[in-house]
């Protein structure tokens, strides 16, 4: 079972803010009340779509979110909002964070361009080390999202690993890893103690 008071003090120690949760219900009251008045872009989530944030952010804020709104340029502009909002395909106990990504906006959403970042973390999405965190993202997290997005690739016709394809409805494109938090936005956390989203 992950470690979570270690990871919330490793993820401190590299300079992102730590916000711990007993539920999701919980820390979807603290986004819902964080972020008011702002303009909110979301990266493709389970976790975020599972919280049932978007309506209630909806409220108060202008929000950009691909799933919600198919226009082409949404994704852009969530790119450009004030504050990202995603989860993370894999953090280690180290505290190292971890996504994968197809398009790239979610990669670039965390990395730059947003002041505030929220990355919403489940203890599911909890690894021992990098390693863990980046065999986590590759062989559980990405293939499961293949699988619900249809995709004509192994990794989604079996749901169990990846098979290094060169399908072109790969999912899996390009990888981060934030070793600290970015210096161009500020990087916030909000650990979970219940089991959220790929």
């Amino acid at each position: 079972m992950a470690d979570m008071e270690k990871t919330g003090k490793n993820l401190e120690g590299r300079g992102f803010r730590v916000h711990r949760f007993a539920t999701g219900a919980e820390a979807a009251e603290f986004l819902v009340q964080t972020l008011h008045g702002t303009s909110i872009g979301i990266g493709g989530s389970v976790t975020i779509d599972t919280l049932g944030v978007y309506d209630r952010l909806c409220g108060s804020n202008e929000v950009f979110w691909h799933w919600k709104n198919h226009a082409p340029e949404t994704r852009e502009r969530a790119g450009k909002a004030e504050t990202y909002l995603c989860s993370a395909n894999g953090v280690s106990e180290n505290g190292e964070i971890v996504n994968i990504d197809g398009f790239g906006n979610r990669v670039a959403g965390t990395i730059y361009g947003p002041e505030r970042v929220f990355l919403v973390v489940g203890r599911n999405k909890i690894a021992p080390d990098l390693t863990g965190a980046i065999d986590r993202a590759r062989n559980i997290a990405a293939p499961l999202n293949a699988k619900r997005l249809g995709c004509a690739t192994p990794c989604a016709v079996k749901g169990d690993r990846c098979y290094d394809c060169q399908s072109p409805g790969r999912i899996c494109r390009g990888l981060s890893v934030l070793w600290r938090a970015p210096a161009a936005s500020h990087v916030e956390i909000v650990l979970i103690r219940e089991t959220l989203g790929y």
